[in-house]
């Protein structure tokens, strides 16, 4: 069976568990833990996750995407370097209604660069129905200053629909022949 490894990365609330979730074909195994600091931007989030989200999809008989989930904080960054080991691509989220999202970007940029430079990465922009700025061409301008030049989609993280062309776009990166390999 050939498997792939995609990650989700990105900072707390972006929607990395619930994009996970939508998408599985399996029940997601989550890691999340009471949290006791209370994020303004997203004050009815009782949890964060704290080591790891995984979930699956099954390609076909012969193939299955593993789906990893990082925790945001970057206390948790030890979690990071292990969760991208065997890494294939990386999709990553930004809270378009935080208050530096897209200085968020740039961090998140620089702490999975090491992961970018060997595979590919697909940025997928949450809440843009709560905060329409900034726009796609403002993270597109931060995203070439890195020499990058990645798929960039405005996503809702509840919609599997979304969450799938994020998984696609970065399947077709990375593989121009996986195309047509995940139907959702």
């Amino acid at each position: 069976m050939k498997n792939y490894k995609l990650i989700f990365t990105g900072p707390p609330g972006a929607g990395k568990t619930t994009a996970i979730s939508v998408i599985s074909d399996t029940p997601v195994i989550t890691t999340e833990a009471k949290t006791s600091i209370r994020d303004s931007h997203h004050p009815d989030k009782d949890s964060i996750t704290v080591g790891l989200d995984y979930g699956s999809i099954k390609l076909s008989k012969e193939e299955k995407i593993h789906l990893y989930g990082t925790p945001g904080q970057e206390r948790f960054d030890f979690m990071w370097k292990i969760i991208k080991e065997g890494g294939l691509g990386l999709i990553l989220l930004i809270d378009n209604a935080r208050s530096e999202p897209l200085e968020e970007l740039r961090f998140f940029l620089k702490a999975f660069e090491d992961l970018i430079q060997s595979t590919k990465v697909v940025v997928g922009i949450t809440r843009v129905d709560i905060s329409d700025t900034p726009k796609i061409t403002d993270y597109q301008q931060i995203l070439a200053t890195f020499n990058l030049n990645p798929p960039v989609f405005e996503i809702d993280a509840r919609r599997k629909e979304d969450v799938s062309l994020l998984v696609q776009a970065l399947l077709y990166s990375l593989d121009p022949s996986l195309k047509d390999s995940h139907k959702s």
